[in-house]
């Protein structure tokens, strides 16, 4: 009787969200644009609360390894740990924010600044002559005429005044977004068992046992997926934005924390992003050193991406992916081509979520005729 009772609640709680899900799939289609308006401005009202989601999610397994290690010497372990967390990751942005930005910044003003210089003294060489009018043409020419076309009497009539004005305002409202994100990720680390436990439960009681064990699987391996990439390809990147630099400055590449910097920031994008890196600090020293120093600047940051790509990045994974490189070719050019810069940084992890999804749909129908 009482297994009766539940699998009719089931039922019911089912046919609801199916029900639920037809009606705001019509009214969707019914009146795009204002559904469209709603859901912009919805999402801009619970923007810091999806961004505390990020940010706990993020640092849930730090948190949580602290915490441990405390735990038997501590009492009030949990929020200790959740301080520590907060301090470095802190500590680490305003070390970012104090002598790495700066720099960059600076070496990016310098080098549009002298660009014009740069090039003049490239394409004077015999070896430059032949292929310095490609990158006049491709490179520098749109560049100048962007920066001289700027009008900067106009930036500063009334009108732009008042745009800068609102501007203003609209980053007061990031940085107060940002902090109430900060103050709902403190909370979500403190009580992150109790939303697990009511996620486990709403999940369990609205599934049946086979798909609530299909759920509990993927959501535990994507889970595991997501965080072990995104955490060790931002470590890897710092790693390789930390070794590039050194490695150029000792080399006296010109703009070397700047280049390092990009081939950190390019390391993100699997395959892709490594070549687009190499392309964009080769045309750099090119024009900074020649075209001598910037072939063995390409050769060296080679050397150093294929280190780190056999060594240093499985260390931090842990473990590999198991995936094909073509899987990860194709799933990157779609993620960019549908979805931009993130898309194609995640990619990755949701290629390796789908293909385990598909590999245990076949396993299934397998043991299912056998």
């Amino acid at each position: 009787m009482k297994t009766e009772k539940i699998m009719g609640t089931k039922r019911w709680i089912f046919w609801v969200s199916i029900g639920t899900i037809l009606i705001i799939i019509y009214k969707f289609f019914d009146n795009f644009t204002g559904i469209g308006k709603w859901i912009a401005n919805l999402i801009g009202i619970l923007a810091p609360f999806l961004v505390a989601i990020i940010i706990s999610y993020v640092l849930y397994k730090p948190c949580s390894k602290i915490e441990k290690r405390i735990k038997k010497k501590m009492k009030h372990s949990r929020g200790l740990s959740i301080f520590i967390v907060y301090a470095i990751v802190f500590a680490f942005l305003f070390f970012v924010l104090k002598f790495v930005i700066p720099v960059v910044i600076n070496s990016v003003v310098d080098l549009v600044n002298n660009i014009q210089s740069y090039y003049n003294s490239i394409a004077t060489n015999e070896i430059g002559e032949s292929w310095a009018p490609f990158i006049k043409d491709n490179i520098i020419k749109p560049l100048v005429e962007y920066i001289q076309g700027l009008d900067f009497k106009y930036m500063l009539t009334p009108e732009r005044m008042l745009e800068y004005l609102s501007s203003a305002i609209g980053v007061v409202k990031t940085i107060f977004s940002f902090f109430i994100a900060i103050i709902c990720s403190v909370y979500i680390l403190s009580e992150r068992e109790k939303i697990v436990d009511s996620i486990n439960k709403f999940a369990k009681a609205s599934m049946s046992e086979r798909n609530y064990a299909k759920f509990n699987r993927y959501f535990t391996s994507g889970n595991t997926i997501f965080f072990g990439f995104l955490t060790s390809q931002f470590i890897d990147a710092i790693v390789v934005s930390i070794l590039a630099s050194i490695t150029l400055l000792i080399m006296k590449v010109k703009y070397a924390v700047l280049l390092g910097f990009i081939i950190g920031l390019f390391n993100l994008i699997p395959y892709f992003g490594a070549i687009v890196a190499i392309g964009i600090a080769g045309i750099i020293t090119i024009l900074t050193g020649g075209w001598q120093q910037a072939l063995i600047m390409v050769i060296i940051v080679t050397i150093v991406q294929q280190l780190d790509a056999n060594i240093i990045n499985p260390r931090i994974t842990g473990s590999k992916l198991n995936v094909s490189p073509l899987l990860i070719i194709f799933s990157v050019t779609i993620g960019g081509a549908y979805f931009g810069v993130i898309g194609m940084f995640l990619a990755v992890p949701v290629a390796v979520l789908i293909k385990l999804m598909v590999s245990d749909y076949i396993y299934n129908k397998n043991v299912d005729l056998s």
